[in-house]
């Protein structure tokens, strides 16, 4: 059963009852700040309250596992215009320990979409345009490796300010304890 109803419901008392204005803030991060971090729901509320982190303060960016998959795609774009147009001037990548996404089994993952009803001539057709969907599909095995690589993707994409710091970080799901994998001011500092 859907949660739509219950939803409106709620969003329409929340307006009534103006419950939005402690959360007015402008679309500019008060503190220039982009997050590239996954969608795990663990990580909701815990993340920003981790980084002292408020409504207005952050543009968050959410893909499962905290990946950029294509340099061209979606998250980097969103990256992109956070920098570019929303007035961001750092970046950070964090990923969390006990992710999802390291445990994707790509085949079990299409025999779900068949059981779910996707038609197997439509993922025959899928590969058949040169699209590897395994690949596509394929989680990763260490969290951190993960983090590292899509900084590093980050980091090096050719529309990217070579000024602007990109930091990987992985966070403890159930402490919100956060580990530095990657400083991007030292790696602005080695570039110099």
């Amino acid at each position: 059963m859907s949660s739509l109803k219950e939803i409106l419901d709620f969003n329409e008392s929340f307006v009534k009852f103006k419950q939005y204005e402690p959360f007015v803030t402008s679309k500019f991060p008060n503190k220039k700040i982009v997050i590239l971090t996954c969608m795990d729901t663990r990580l909701v509320e815990l993340l920003p309250k981790a980084m002292n982190m408020k409504n207005g303060d952050v543009k968050i960016v959410k893909s499962a596992g905290a990946q950029v998959s294509h340099p061209f795609g979606a998250v980097m774009r969103s990256i992109l215009v956070a920098v570019y147009e929303l007035k961001a001037d750092e970046v950070y990548v964090i990923g969390h320990y006990d992710c999802g996404m390291s445990a994707i089994e790509p085949g079990q993952m299409i025999n779900k979409m068949i059981e779910r009803g996707v038609n197997k001539d439509i993922i025959n057709i899928v590969n058949y345009t040169g699209m590897d969907l395994v690949e596509w599909l394929r989680g990763f095995g260490d969290v951190s490796t993960s983090v590292l690589k899509s900084v590093d993707i980050i980091r090096n994409h050719p529309l990217m300010p070579k000024s602007v710091p990109v930091h990987g970080l992985v966070m403890d799901p159930g402490t919100g304890k956060l580990d530095l994998l990657s400083d991007g001011e030292e790696n602005l500092a080695e570039d110099q």
